[in-house]
């Protein structure tokens, strides 16, 4: 497992899985997993879109975010190669957790938890977990179009083709924020510690989750 290295408040508690700890669809994982959260996870039907769920409001159902502001639920994400981005405000008052594949990236889904954790930016950390690298992720035309505003996020490698720096787009989409952290993991380059669609084609997948203590 990984804890995120951020300067957040005491009361924010949060863990990222790794292949070691097991698929997360599968009942053993999900059962080891339960023994260290405060409850169940709030499992979102992901779509690669911007959707923000607020977990005080209603249940979980179809979105690439979570919020909560109350004690004790936990906002979850799934992941094997998009980047999970975790989010809480200095106070240790308001919790997020987004799944930002490229398509969500290009569509919003990091602004809009922002702008829905209703909390001002220099207010709020994120911490930025293990996705696919910017040495791994070759991508095409519709990808580097979906990014035209961010040029240098792209390094050329054949006819065509670019490797894309996920993080370097999330850090740009995330400025004026107090703290930006994390960016440090390539799923596709640690076989032995992630898993990676994209490298195995494999539909296990990792967590990320954060919560309010």
């Amino acid at each position: 497992m990984i804890r995120p290295d951020w300067q957040a408040s005491a009361r924010v508690r949060a863990l990222v899985t790794t292949s070691e700890f097991g698929d997360l669809k599968s009942e053993p994982a999900r059962h080891k997993l339960r023994t260290l959260l405060p409850a169940d996870p709030s499992w979102l039907r992901q779509v690669h879109g911007k959707q923000v769920v607020d977990l005080d409001r209603s249940p979980a159902i179809e979105g690439d975010a979570a919020l909560t502001r109350k004690a004790g639920k936990v906002c979850a994400v799934q992941m094997a190669d998009c980047m999970p981005v975790l989010f809480a405000d200095e106070a240790g008052t308001t919790v997020a957790a987004a799944h930002a594949g490229w398509r969500g990236l290009a569509g919003g889904v990091l602004e809009a938890t922002v702008e829905a954790m209703g909390v001002p930016r220099h207010k709020l950390l994120a911490w930025l977990g293990p996705a696919i690298g910017p040495r791994a992720y070759e991508v095409g035309e519709e990808v580097r179009a979906a990014f035209s505003g961010y040029p240098d996020v792209f390094s050329p490698t054949r006819p065509g083709h670019w490797r894309l720096d996920l993080y370097a787009v999330a850090r740009r989409k995330l400025e004026g924020l107090k703290e930006v952290s994390g960016g440090g993991l390539c799923t596709y380059s640690e076989p032995g510690r992630f898993f990676s669609y994209r490298r195995d084609r494999t539909d296990k997948r990792m967590g990320a989750f954060i919560w309010l203590a």
